[in-house]
């Protein structure tokens, strides 16, 4: 009976998107939107706009400091920045996350609810979305001509 539990614990899938249960014990709402900005203000970060969970949005702040103070100097990649934010939040948060990265740019995109996160770090901005993905088969391809 063991060996089985041990079994399913490591078939079990990505975490995906957390849910209000993986809020802080005892914390209401604010004390956690006040904690994200105290994580903010101490990252030098900015935030704009998002409708994440405070525990991803944590998690993006953090794992984007994170690369953005070990890239090479002067001038990080901001490609090999983007790349790696995407697929630190693939990894932990299920695939299909965009991560667009730049100091200049007009966006307008469909995201997953509680997917969505626009922030500025030092002098870049960073859109970070989880996008719906859905296995197309040949059916379906066959049904559209």
């Amino acid at each position: 009976m063991e060996a089985s539990h041990g079994l399913k614990e490591k078939q079990e899938p990505k975490r995906r998107f957390p849910s209000n249960e993986h809020r802080s014990k005892g914390k209401s709402p604010m004390e956690d939107q006040l904690k994200l900005a105290a994580i903010a203000i101490s990252l030098d970060v900015r935030l704009r706009s998002s409708d994440m969970p405070v525990c991803m949005q944590e998690h993006a702040l953090r794992c984007t400091r994170r690369f953005l103070d070990s890239a090479p100097k002067p001038r990080p990649s901001l490609t090999h920045l983007a790349r790696a934010i995407k697929k630190e939040f693939d990894s932990v948060y299920g695939l299909a996350w965009q991560c667009v990265i730049g100091t200049s740019y007009g966006s307008f995109v469909t995201h997953s609810p509680g997917g969505f996160m626009y922030f500025s770090i030092d002098s870049v901005s960073i859109l970070l979305f989880k996008t719906e993905v859905e296995l197309v088969t040949k059916e379906d391809l066959g049904q559209k001509i």
